[in-house]
């Protein structure tokens, strides 16, 4: 805790600490992928109480990265938590953690009471606030509903929960691993994580790649890389038997790729990937191959959504609910989904609703030789 340290005594300041976020090119790796350094500013510069909320709730199919790094190094995520809470002036820290994770609901609480004890914190500055198990709690605004006790539902913006956040206050809202990386990049400088960027991308990812591969698993990788080189160089390639016959590049949510776009660099805003309608999201890579049907995998997918829908908002909650039951049809209405696609993607309160039907799109431009039309 040596960086935190320096940074409480003022040894480092505030403006040192802007410079190496905006540096580095470090963005949320929660999925939205807004600038680290442009976050913390915007909280920082609002007056009175403040907090800092951890999402530590993964519940992006196919995303496991955040879970990993607890298990083998829960003080690098503590530190960067600290930092931040430091940065912004907070009065404490929530973190908001799936309760599907027991194991590391129990490591935080041993290693936040060893922090105490060692008058590294106050106690109860950091706080663990388990979550059920809803999807939704994965946006900001449903998890800060669901940290106060409430039904996780998205609030409208604005107000945005930069300046009306958890308990009326101004909040800063960071992906577990965002903070994880946050001391390295202090102590080590920005060119150290900014510098492993390829094909002009600054950074890297953590991948956590599932799916007809030989070695799943959390692949730290540069950002930039395609499909094809994290398969060949760090998964060991393709499960033998299987051929790559498309990929998910963002978890559920980020579209469906076919092979013959195995050459797309994988990053945020990545204009590549959002020309086809795709992002990266969490990163969560799921690869498919010839033994998979993208009509089932769709389906799967909204079956999902159609589940987790919080129901607050009535495009999303019929909207996934009548697309599941179009494509279960044989023969699919190309008409009736589209529409009910454009109505999800257009009214939905939040990216729940405005991206579920991503993988029937992608199925219906890159996969039309699996679907028969009435």
């Amino acid at each position: 805790y040596a960086i935190a340290k320096k940074i409480n005594d003022g040894v480092i300041s505030k403006k040192k600490i802007l410079d190496s976020l905006n540096q580095s090119g470090l963005k949320g790796k929660g999925g939205a992928g807004f600038p680290t350094g442009k976050k913390w500013e915007i909280v920082s510069g609002y007056k009175g109480r403040k907090f800092v909320a951890v999402n530590g709730d993964e519940g992006e199919p196919g995303t496991f990265k955040d879970r990993s790094y607890l298990e083998s190094d829960p003080h690098r995520f503590l530190e960067g938590a600290l930092i931040a809470s430091y940065f912004i002036d907070a009065k404490k820290v929530y973190i908001y953690m799936r309760d599907e994770y027991p194991a590391i609901i129990q490591i935080l609480n041993i290693e936040i009471k060893k922090l105490e004890d060692e008058n590294l914190i106050p106690k109860n500055y950091f706080i663990i606030r388990r979550g059920a198990g809803a999807y939704i709690c994965g946006e900001e605004s449903a998890m800060i509903e669901s940290i106060e006790g409430k039904r996780g539902l998205p609030r409208h913006r604005p107000p945005y929960v930069a300046e009306v956040g958890l308990f009326g206050c101004p909040t800063l809202t960071n992906n577990l691993e965002t903070l994880f990386w946050i001391r390295d990049i202090i102590e080590k400088g920005p060119r150290w994580f900014a510098d492993n960027g390829i094909a002009g991308k600054k950074g890297f990812h953590s991948f956590s790649v599932s799916g007809r591969v030989k070695n799943p698993g959390v692949k730290v990788a540069p950002a930039g890389i395609t499909i094809q080189k994290l398969i060949d160089d760090y998964c060991g390639g393709m499960a033998d038997g299987h051929e790559l016959k498309g990929y998910l590049p963002g978890g559920a949510s980020g579209g469906i790729l076919p092979a013959s776009m195995n050459n797309i660099p994988l990053d945020y805003g990545s204009k590549e990937l959002s020309d086809l309608g795709c992002f990266l999201g969490s990163a969560a890579i799921v690869v498919l191959s010839d033994k998979d049907s993208m009509k089932d995998v769709a389906l799967n997918l909204l079956k999902f959504f159609e589940e987790e829908s919080c129901g607050q908002c009535t495009p999303c909650r019929s909207g996934t609910e009548k697309t599941v039951k179009l494509m279960k049809e044989k023969k699919w209405n190309k008409e009736k989904l589209k529409d009910l696609s454009e109505v999800m993607s257009q009214a939905s309160i939040c990216g729940l609703g405005q991206a579920a039907t991503n993988p029937l799109n992608s199925v219906l431009k890159y996969f039309e030789n699996e679907v028969t039309y009435e």
